[in-house]
């Protein structure tokens, strides 16, 4: 048995220990997970929006086909056996990505026996919550399996271990959490906390491993919304840790499982209080952590967005004017803040009765959101008695009736979050990169088309930070001279959404914000290059 590894991709990063999907949105979950959930029927997952998205994804039958005919013509000993199965698979085209599964490095542990006539490989996906995983397998097996020489394919599925993409010394509780989505109204009553309950669930429900933070000390919700066994956080006094409470297979933590009901503090009080819930929680390892956010935009808001590496955000809106004038301060802050809004829920937009559909409430502050911001997605939720039934219940819609029009609404959601965190890893993860072939650094700045290249000495003398330019006096302490006109940098890391930290030689890491090598003297003439370091 030959024994081969395929190429790897430098930016996905997820696992998880879940069972593999079933073709369709939500997929049966282990008992452990989600027992109370009775999931849809194949008949009734099968929606437009999951298979248009894999139409145009997944290459046809007919053309794996016609690929392994041509494989076929050229004997195996004048074309490796690996190259015969890698480029079989690179027909399958993430659509996410753009690029084929070999080029984004999800082939691993290749495995062939000619003689036999045997493959094995596994596909290492970028999320468990993937809503095609299974037509990956799918035509990974087929397009494998037609080629002359393959008698036997075996396919297993998997992802990454959980990890924030972010460099910088993470608080030991959020090291092992992929995303952190921020659900956010900036306007209280609007039903924001009912999104983000029901959208963690839907999460959950797509195999992911999920956490729901309730940042509301002043009115927390989730205990109502949610009804765990063990309604009270547990200490650990030795370890100074948190140990979250769980149903069904989410984990939660709120200051409304703390025993103390709700705070009476002044502005700092809180702050501190909800750092200390978020970031001395052991979560364990999360695909996603939902973080309720509390109404405003004022410190506990900009405490949250700054102290914790925010993925997304989720704006909730409702049809009138004035929810819409809140909303957009909230989305302002998190733009200062290089948190990307990826999708708007414009919640109890309208009801039906007597065969005719009603809007109480007006139209279009959902989509203004969308057209004056520039956010992609928007859904939209009617005004339905048992959503808000559920929420007082203590058993989210999404569980309750997981075949309904709200539950299909907020599976579209989750297949959206899903799909724009895997962009936005990707595009961090490759924002700022060092080429050693032509020894400059390559800067393409997320939601940009614009691409440049930096020289590396220009980047180290352009630091602002105390130890390059003295605070009090604007002076410059580090000299021109001080930096070698052929230094290269040791490594480049993501720093949140807004910056890249740089690792030199002499052991100093640069913040460089991208802002900031927008600015800077860029190098022109430059081929675009062969490799990438």
């Amino acid at each position: 048995m030959q024994v081969l590894h395929a190429p790897s991709s430098p930016h996905l990063s997820f696992q998880s220990s879940k069972p593999q999907l079933r073709a369709g949105l939500l997929p049966s979950v282990k008992s452990s997970t989600l027992s109370a959930v009775k999931f849809p029927t194949q008949a009734q997952r099968d929606h437009s929006f999951f298979w248009t998205s894999c139409k145009k994804t997944i290459l046809s039958s007919d053309a794996a086909r016609a690929a392994s005919v041509e494989a076929g013509t050229s004997a195996v000993s004048t074309e490796t056996a690996e190259g015969d199965v890698l480029k079989a698979l690179s027909q399958i085209i993430d659509p996410d990505f753009g690029t084929d599964i070999v080029s984004c490095g999800f082939v691993k542990d290749l495995k062939i026996d000619e003689a036999l006539g045997e493959v094995s490989f596994r596909l290492e996906l970028t999320t468990p919550a993937c809503p095609i995983k299974d037509m990956f397998e799918q035509k990974a097996n087929e397009v494998v399996a037609m080629l002359p020489w393959v008698k036997n394919v075996e396919v297993t599925m998997s992802a990454q271990p959980a990890r924030p993409i972010f460099a910088g010394q993470l608080p030991a509780g959020l090291q092992t959490i992929s995303n952190i989505i921020a659900v956010s109204s900036c306007k209280g009553g609007v039903g924001k906390s009912t999104v983000a309950v029901n959208l963690a669930y839907t999460l959950a429900g797509m195999g992911a491993r999920v956490g729901i933070f309730d940042a509301d000390v002043y009115g927390p919700s989730l205990p109502t919304m949610v009804s765990p066994e063990n309604r009270l956080l547990e200490m650990i006094p030795e370890k100074r840790t948190i140990i979250p409470t769980d149903y069904l297979g989410v984990k939660l933590v709120s200051f409304g499982f703390s025993g103390q009901g709700r705070a009476i503090m002044r502005g700092p009080m809180v702050s501190g209080v909800i750092d200390q819930l978020l970031t001395t929680t052991e979560w364990g390892e999360l695909d996603y952590l939902v973080i309720d956010m509390p109404p405003g935009t004022g410190d506990i808001q900009l405490t949250l967005c700054q102290v914790v590496p925010l993925t997304a955000a989720v704006i909730v809106t409702t049809p009138q004017k004035l929810a819409f004038i809140d909303v957009a301060k909230g989305v302002r802050m998190f733009s200062k803040l290089k948190v990307p809004c990826v999708a708007v829920v414009e919640n109890m937009c309208h009801f039906d009765a007597d065969g005719k559909r009603y809007y109480p409430f007006g139209r279009g502050s959902g989509s203004q959101v969308v057209q004056q911001f520039g956010i992609p997605h928007l859904f939209d939720l009617p005004i339905r008695p048992s959503l808000s039934a559920s929420g007082d219940s203590g058993m989210p819609e999404v569980v309750a009736d997981p075949i309904g029009e709200v539950a299909k609404t907020f599976q579209n959601l989750g297949v959206c979050v899903v799909q724009q965190c895997a962009k936005i890893r990707q595009q961090v993860s490759t924002a700022v990169t060092y080429d050693k072939s032509v020894k400059a650094i390559k800067v393409k700045v997320p939601d940009s088309d614009e691409e440049f290249f930096l020289h590396p000495a220009t980047v180290r003398r352009n630091d602002r930070s105390a130890q390059s330019v003295d605070e009090w006096t604007g002076e410059q302490k580090l000299q021109y001279g001080d930096v070698p006109d052929d230094i290269e940098p040791e490594e480049i890391r993501p720093m949140g959404n807004y910056a890249v930290s740089i690792t030199w030689p002499d052991g100093f890491n640069q913040i460089a914000p991208y802002d900031q090598l927008q600015t800077m003297e860029r190098l022109v003439g430059i081929v675009q290059p062969t490799a990438q370091s």
